[in-house]
């Protein structure tokens, strides 16, 4: 059976999954979608462009919903950054809940779509605020909440492993660890699950004068620095989308920190989860502080807020 993965939006960051998508040898069929028709069929033009020049040939289909019944993936990265960009108030540049608002409508219809399709596979929400639109996601769709998950604090694990990496001068990819919660600003690193050069990292910055605080202070920053010079950011969040594609369509079974609904907490957050080709496979417990406890349950209240000013 041919591979088959739909991307919704075709904005900075849809756009950049695409590119990785064409690249990475994972798909053979790609559904695109974005609300504005021409600007949906001039990226199907300019990729068939490229194709003669890419490794491997992907079939181009544009805003047909009808093709994702048999999609293996579907990832969604619509969004409106105008909102983010030019808030009413400018203390607010960048703030991820502007779009809340601006988003649930459209998710809403989208989601309805997919539902009618008979879309059966796993569903990747990137669009933000990526907690409440997972959540809304499944809840429309109606698709098995394990099938329903979001890119979450991937990417904000990853700008902590880098920024860990560089203090320690290790390759990112040596570092493990998570942050949980929220993908926004409840989130917080679980400084007892990160570990490396094969140590825990707690114990060994204080023996090497590393401070942690300011380690997360600096992976919290850069989101809005990447936003505010660039007014966009594209690559860190598409790379983390198409891993996680990755992980579903070979069936992978990799340990990943992502938005998937906990039980014990009653909402979608980010927590580690064992992510293969039907989603979510497996829950892990991890052995949390007090007070890493505590702040997640922090989180997951936010989470909840926001879900219940929406309903």
């Amino acid at each position: 059976m041919p591979r088959k993965i739909g991307v919704i939006g075709m904005g900075n960051v849809g756009t950049m999954v695409v590119q990785y998508l064409l690249t990475s040898g994972i798909v053979d069929d790609l559904v695109i979608f974005d609300k504005n028709k021409a600007k949906a069929h001039a990226n199907a033009l300019d990729i068939r462009d490229g194709l003669p020049n890419l490794p491997d040939h992907v079939n181009i289909q544009e805003n047909d919903y009808s093709a994702l019944k048999d999609a293996d993936v579907v990832i969604s990265t619509l969004g409106d950054l105008g909102a983010e960009l030019h808030p009413k108030d400018p203390k607010r540049f960048g703030d991820r809940m502007i779009e809340f608002p601006l988003n649930t409508p459209e998710v809403k219809s989208v989601a309805k779509h997919i539902k009618v399709s008979g879309f059966h596979g796993i569903l990747i929400v990137v669009t933000n605020p990526c907690d409440v639109m997972t959540y809304l996601y499944q809840k429309i769709t109606g698709l098995p909440k394990n099938q329903v998950i979001g890119t979450g604090t991937l990417l904000d694990s990853a700008r902590m492993k880098r920024h860990v990496s560089e203090a320690f001068h290790v390759d990112p990819r040596s570092v493990q660890g998570f942050t949980l919660g929220e993908h926004g600003g409840s989130q917080f690193i679980a400084w007892s699950t990160v570990r490396v050069l094969s140590q825990p990292i707690i114990p060994l910055a204080k023996k090497m004068h590393v401070d942690l605080n300011s380690i997360e202070q600096s992976a919290r920053k850069e989101s809005f620095v990447v936003f505010r010079d660039k007014q966009c950011t594209q690559y860190g969040i598409a790379a983390a989308a198409v891993r996680l594609a990755r992980i579903i369509m070979s069936d992978a079974r990799t340990e990943i920190p992502v938005c998937n609904y906990r039980d014990e907490y009653q909402t979608y957050l980010s927590y580690p989860v064992i992510v293969g080709q039907k989603g979510v496979v497996r829950h892990v417990h991890l052995n949390l502080t007090n007070e890493e406890k505590k702040k997640l349950t922090h989180s997951a209240d936010c989470i909840k807020k926001d879900i219940n000013s929406m309903n």
